[in-house]
């Protein structure tokens, strides 16, 4: 198990710095986790992630104690758990993303401007505001992951969750992109974006299944519904 967890550390560790590198957030302000087994691996607090070592474990049971290392989970442990308990997510990032930032104070839902938001369930919903690191929070994205695998915060930022770490940067990075091409055709005088109805996105999640490599494996399930497929 340990040697699970070291191998899981690094690539936490390799993600979190991507989501700097790749402008996702600034500083140390969105967060990273896996599972494993009834464990999270989860970002520390106010640490920059590029002085992140193989040995800086930091480990919670699903009830947010403390099982290894020494450092203090990030502020927003409660809304990680939160998605664990209510999901079959294997892995959580949560970004400050600048696009879906901003359309998270315009809109109530991300309107399906393309078809990869067919790979997180349909039109992403925006969770109400609350401060971070709450209950309050972590009880509105869990309702806001209703039949989805990813959706904006009010006034802050994204979390999306998958069956791997890999899986959850790649969609986290679409749905960034498909803010951006919203904010860009909506920002048009006197246009109004065309939009895909429900039963094409269907279409689309059923194409998706079959897309890629084969024993891709697939994605974490939300609960009560068929699984949301990604490109």
């Amino acid at each position: 198990m340990r040697s699970a967890w070291a191998d899981a550390w690094r690539e936490l560790v390799a993600t979190a710095c991507r989501t700097v590198a790749d402008g996702l957030v600034v500083g140390t302000s969105g967060n990273v986790s896996v599972r494993i087994g009834d464990t999270v691996l989860v970002t520390p607090s106010g640490i920059a992630y590029d002085r992140l070592g193989p040995d800086e474990l930091c480990a919670v049971d699903l009830d947010g104690r403390p099982v290894a290392g020494d450092l203090v989970p990030t502020s927003e442990l409660p809304m990680h758990l939160a998605v664990y308990r209510s999901t079959g997510a294997a892995a959580v990032v949560h970004t400050h993303a600048v696009h879906a930032t901003a359309v998270s104070t315009l809109v109530d839902e991300l309107p399906a401007i393309h078809y990869m938001a067919a790979a997180l369930g349909g039109p992403v919903r925006v969770a109400p505001y609350a401060p971070y690191g709450s209950e309050e929070l972590a009880a509105h994205v869990r309702e806001a992951l209703r039949d989805r695998s990813g959706c904006l915060l009010r006034n802050h930022g994204t979390v999306v969750y998958a069956d791997s770490l890999g899986r959850a940067y790649d969609d986290t990075a679409q749905l960034e992109w498909m803010c951006r091409v919203w904010l860009a055709a909506a920002s048009v005088p006197g246009r109004t974006p065309s939009l895909l109805p429900p039963g094409e996105l269907d279409r689309v999640a059923e194409r998706l299944r079959g897309y890629g490599q084969h024993g891709r494996p697939a994605r974490a399930e939300p609960r009560g519904t068929r699984p949301p497929s990604g490109g």
